[in-house]
C-alpha cells in the first residue's frame, strides 16, 4: 500500500499520515508569513521602536510600571501598616542574625536597610521581605570564621605572656570578607539573570530546599548555643565542623556562665509564650504583637538599670555607631578565596526568594519574572556589599507578616526600610546594653518553624520514597559537610535520581481501545485489545545514551523476539544452505559425469539408454553386493558407496505416450534392500529431500525445528513493530545508532519497524544524525500510532474481523 492511501479493509474518511505525507502537505501551503527568513528575523530583532524601548526599560525597572498606577487610597494605609510591622521585626532579627554571620550587630541593621531599598526599584514580587535570613547568615558566618579565625588576631598583653583576641581588627577583617563574598555573589546573580538563567532555581526541588534549610537550622543552633550558655568556643569550618563544634561545646558545659544562662532561659520562655499567645489571638488583632521588639526593649532597659555587664559579666552588644557608614570598595583579592561560597550563596538565596515569591504571586494573581528576580536580588547584594552588608534573601517569617498584615505592593518594603533607617540614625546607641544572650534566644526561637520541617519525613514516606531519599541525603550531607559542599552534594544526588529514573523508565506494550484512536497499556487497562500481528512498544521516558541499551533489551522482552538468537539461527541456516548448495552442485557434476559414462556404455551395448534400464543395472534381482560391485564400473562403485541413505526416485509404471508416468522414492539405510518405498506425496514441506541428500541433513533439519520452537514468537506471529516516541523530546547520537540497529536487526527476520508520534525536533535530530537512508525512509515515520497501525494492517492486506469492526464503529461514530 502506498503512503497516504487508506488502509485496505477499513472504512476510514482520512488518509494515513506519515512524515512524507506531512511534508507534501506542508509544501502545498505558503509559510512565508509565519516562517520569515533568518535575515528578516535578525532585522526585526535589532529594530528599535518606541514600544520595544519602553518594554525593555519597564522590564529592567518594574517600579516604572506599578508606581504610576499606585493608588494611595487603596494601597497606602495597608502598605504603611505592613511596612511598620515588618520594620519592627527587622530590628531584632537584623542584630540577632548578625551573630550567626560572626559580625557586629550594627551590620545586621545595615543589611536590613540597603538591599530593601534596591529591591524596591528592581523587584517584581509584592510581598517578600528582603533582608537578613538565618540560612544565609550561617553560610556567611562559615566563610568569615574560616578566613578570619580568632587565632589570627591574638595579641600579647603588656608585661605578661598572656594573649587575647584583638576584637576590633578581627571584626573589621570579617566585615571585609563578608562584603567581598556578598558583592561577588550579587554579580553572579546579575550575570545569571541577564543570560536568562533564572531556571537554575528549578534544580533545587522543594524537598531539597526544605531539607537544606532544616540542616542549616541545626548549624545555626550549634552556632548560637555557645551564646546561650555564655561559653567561648572555637568555630570550626569544613567537613564535620558541626560535629567538632558540638563536641567542644559539650566539653565546656561545666564552664557554663550561669547569669548568661538565666538571661537566655527567661528570654526563651517569654518569647515562646508570647508567640503562642500571639498565634492564638492573631485573628482578633489588626497587626501581630511585635514580640521580638518588646523583648529586646525590655532586656535593654533591664540591662541598663541593673548593669548586667558590669555586675555579672554578661556579654552585651557594645558600641553601635550612629549614622550611616560610607561606601567602600570590596577587597578584590578575596574573590578567589570565596568564589565557591559566593556561588552557593547566590543559588540558595535565589531559590528561597523565588519559591516564596511564586507562592505569593500564585495566591494573589500576579506574575513574578524569575530572571528579573535574579537580577534584582543580585543588585541588592552587589550594592549592599559596597555598604558593608552581607548576603540577603527573602525571610519566610517577615514575608508572612507582610502579606498577612495587608501589604499590597513593594511600598511596604520601603516603609520597613524607613523604620530601620530611623533606628540606625537615632536609636542605635540605645541598644548598646542589650545582652547578646537575648539575641541568641531570638534566633533559637525563630528556628522553631524550620524544625517543624522534620515532619516532611512522614509525609514523604507516604507520598514519594525517592523524594524522601533526596531529603535525607540533603540533610545528612549538609550536616556532615559544610553548607557549601553539602549543597553541591545534594544537587548532584538530586540530578542523579532524575537520571536513574529516566534510565529505568516503564516499558509497556500498547493495545487498541475499541471505537477510538487511543492506544493504552495492555497490562493496566483491561478494555484494550491487541492489534493482530503488530507490537506497539512504548517507553515512559525519552531514549538517550543512558538508557538506549535498556530500551533495546526491553523491546526484545516485550515483543518476545530474541533478535540475537534469531539472527544467529538465520545465519546458521544460510550457512547450511550454502553448504547444501555446494554439495548439490558437486553431486550434480558427478551425476552428470556418471550419466555420461553410463550413456556411453549403453550406446556401445545397445545404442539406447533409459532410466529404467539404468536402475535395473544398479540392482539386479537376486544379485549380491559382490556381484553388483563387480558388474559396475569404478566410477559407479565409488558413487554407490558414498550414497548411504540416499533417496532414489524410480518409475513404477511405464512411460505413456503423453510422457506421464508414476514415480516412487526409496528413503532408506545403508543397505538399499532395506529401503522403504513410498509415494512422492509423502514428502513434507519442511523435509524436502532431494536426490543426493543424506540422513545427516534430514536430522539437522529436524533439530532445527526444535530450536525454532524454543525461540518463542517467530516472524509469522509479528510482522510489524511500532515504536511510540511521543514521550521523546530529544534524541542523541547513541540513541540514533540504537534505532538504526533496531530497524536493521528486526528487518533481517522480516519484521518491519515503524516510528510514531515523533516531535519535529526529534525528526530534525534524526535527519542531522544520518538516520534516514534508502532502506529507512521517512515513510516509516507516522504522525500518530493509529496512522502507523492502519498502514501496517493495510500494507499486510490482512486483518481480523474484530479489529476491523472496532475501526468501522469508530468511523461511524465520528460520522
Amino acid at each position: 500500500m502506498g503512503t497516504g492511501r487508506k488502509a485496505r479493509g477499513y472504512r476510514l474518511e482520512r488518509d494515513v499520515l506519515d512524515e512524507q505525507r506531512l511534508e507534501e502537505l506542508a509544501q502545498r501551503m505558503d509559510y512565508s508569513d509565519t516562517h520569515p527568513s533568518l535575515t528578516k528575523q535578525l532585522k526585526e530583532s535589532f529594530r528599535c521602536t518606541v514600544p520595544r524601548l519602553k518594554h525593555s526599560v519597564v522590564g529592567c525597572l518594574p517600579v516604572l510600571y506599578w508606581l504610576p498606577r499606585y493608588s494611595i487610597w487603596d494601597y497606602g494605609m495597608p502598605d504603611l501598616i505592613s511596612g511598620i510591622s515588618v520594620g519592627i521585626m527587622h530590628l531584632p532579627q537584623g542584630m540577632a542574625y548578625a551573630l550567626l554571620a560572626s559580625l557586629p550587630p550594627v551590620f545586621g541593621l545595615y543589611t536590613s536597610l540597603y538591599p530593601a531599598l534596591v529591591y524596591f526599584f528592581f523587584g517584581t514580587s509584592r510581598h517578600i521581605s528582603i533582608g537578613t535570613f538565618a540560612v544565609l547568615s550561617i553560610m556567611v558566618g562559615s566563610v568569615t570564621e574560616r578566613l578570619a579565625p580568632d587565632r589570627n588576631f591574638l595579641v600579647m598583653l603588656n608585661g605578661t605572656n598572656l594573649t587575647e583576641v584583638n576584637i576590633t581588627a578581627r571584626d573589621s577583617y570579617r566585615v571585609q570578607v563578608a562584603a567581598a563574598t556578598t558583592v561577588l555573589g550579587g554579580l553572579i546573580q546579575v550575570v545569571l539573570g541577564l543570560v536568562k538563567f533564572g531556571f537554575v532555581g528549578t534544580y533545587l526541588s522543594e524537598p531539597l530546599v526544605r531539607a537544606y534549610t532544616t540542616a542549616a537550622a541545626a548549624h545555626a543552633v550549634v552556632a548560637v548555643i555557645a551564646q546561650l550558655f555564655g561559653l567561648s568556643t572555637t568555630r570550626f569550618s569544613g567537613p564535620l565542623s558541626l560535629v567538632y563544634t558540638l563536641v567542644e561545646v559539650c566539653s565546656k558545659l561545666p564552664q557554663t556562665h550561669l547569669p548568661t544562662l538565666a538571661v537566655s532561659g527567661v528570654s526563651m520562655v517569654f518569647l515562646i509564650a508570647a508567640k503562642e499567645i500571639n498565634s492564638a489571638i492573631s485573628t482578633r488583632l489588626p497587626v501581630p504583637i511585635p514580640v521580638e521588639l518588646i523583648t529586646i526593649v525590655a532586656a535593654t532597659v533591664i540591662s541598663s538599670y541593673t548593669h548586667l555587664n558590669g555586675n555579672y559579666t554578661i556579654s552585651v552588644v557594645g558600641e553601635i555607631p550612629s549614622g550611616l557608614a560610607a561606601p567602600r570598595l570590596p577587597d578584590a583579592s578575596l574573590f578567589k578565596e570565596v568564589m565557591g561560597d559566593a556561588f552557593a550563596l547566590a543559588i540558595v538565596g535565589y531559590a528561597i526568594s523565588i519559591s516564596l515569591g511564586k507562592t505569593f504571586a500564585l495566591k494573589h494573581g500576579y506574575k513574578v519574572d524569575s530572571n528579573q528576580e535574579l537580577v534584582a536580588l543580585g543588585l541588592s547584594n552587589a550594592v549592599g556589599g559596597f555598604f558593608q552588608c552581607y548576603a540577603v534573601c527573602s525571610s519566610m517569617s517577615r514575608s508572612l507578616i507582610q502579606e498577612s498584615t495587608g501589604g499590597k505592593t513593594q511600598m511596604a518594603g520601603m516603609a520597613s526600610a524607613v523604620i530601620v533607617l530611623v533606628t540606625v540614625l537615632k536609636l542605635g546607641p540605645l541598644f548598646q546594653e542589650l545582652p547578646k544572650a537575648v539575641l541568641a534566644a531570638i534566633v533559637f526561637v525563630n528556628l522553631k518553624g524550620m524544625f517543624k520541617q522534620y515532619y516532611d519525613i512522614i509525609t514523604l514516606w507516604r507520598s514519594s520514597k525517592v523524594d524522601l531519599v533526596v531529603w535525607l541525603v540533603t540533610w545528612v550531607s549538609t550536616l556532615l559537610f559544610n553548607l557549601d559542599m553539602g549543597l553541591g552534594a545534594s544537587i548532584t544526588f538530586a540530578v542523579l535520581t532524575v537520571i536513574f529514573r529516566t534510565q529505568l523508565p516503564k516499558y509497556s506494550v500498547l493495545g487498541h481501545v475499541p471505537g477510538t484512536e487511543l492506544y493504552l497499556d495492555m497490562e493496566t487497562h483491561r478494555e484494550v485489545r491487541e492489534v493482530p500481528g503488530i507490537t506497539i512498544f512504548h517507553s515512559s521516558a525519552t531514549v538517550y545514551f543512558a538508557n538506549a541499551d535498556l530500551y533495546l533489551e526491553a523491546l526484545k522482552g516485550k515483543s518476545g523476539l530474541d533478535i540475537s538468537k534469531m539472527i544467529i539461527y538465520k545465519r546458521r541456516q544460510e550457512a547450511k544452505q550454502r553448504r547444501r548448495d555446494k554439495r548439490t552442485e558437486r553431486r550434480a557434476r558427478r551425476e552428470a559425469k556418471r550419466q555420461k559414462h553410463a550413456l556411453r556404455a549403453a550406446e556401445q551395448k545397445t545404442g539406447v539408454f533409459s532410466v529404467e534400464e539404468a536402475a535395473g543395472q544398479w540392482k539386479e534381482p537376486g544379485g549380491g553386493d559382490g556381484d553388483r560391485g563387480e558388474s559396475l564400473g569404478d566410477d559407479q562403485r565409488g558413487w554407490c558407496g558414498r550414497e548411504n541413505g540416499t533417496v532414489f526416485v524410480m518409475p513404477t509404471t511405464p512411460r505413456t505416450p503423453d510422457d506421464q508416468c508414476s514415480w516412487e522414492y526409496l528413503k532408506g539405510s545403508k543397505d538399499p534392500d532395506c529401503a522403504t518405498l513410498g509415494a512422492v506425496s509423502e514428502l513434507q514441506d519442511g523435509d524436502t529431500t532431494t536426490l543426493g541428500s543424506s540422513s545427516e541433513d534430514t536430522l539437522s533439519r529436524e533439530l532445527d525445528k526444535v530450536s525454532l520452537g524454543s525461540l518463542g514468537k517467530w516472524t509469522w506471529d509479528i510482522h510489524s513493530i511500532i515504536l511510540d516516541l511521543s514521550t521523546a523530546n530529544f534524541i542523541d547520537t547513541v540513541a540514533i545508532k540504537t534505532m538504526r540497529n533496531i530497524f536493521h536487526d528486526f528487518g533481517e527476520i522480516d519484521v518491519t519497524v515503524y516510528m510514531a508520534g515523533c516531535q519535529m525536533s526529534v525528526v530534525e535530530q534524526l535527519e542531522l544524525g544520518g538516520f534516514f537512508s534508502e532502506s529507512i525512509t521517512k515513510g516509516r515515520l507516522f504522525a500518530t500510532v493509529h496512522d502507523a497501525v492502519l498502514h501496517c494492517l493495510g500494507h499486510q492486506g490482512t486483518s481480523t474481523p474484530s479489529y476491523e469492526y472496532s475501526l468501522e464503529m469508530q468511523c461511524s461514530t465520528k460520522l
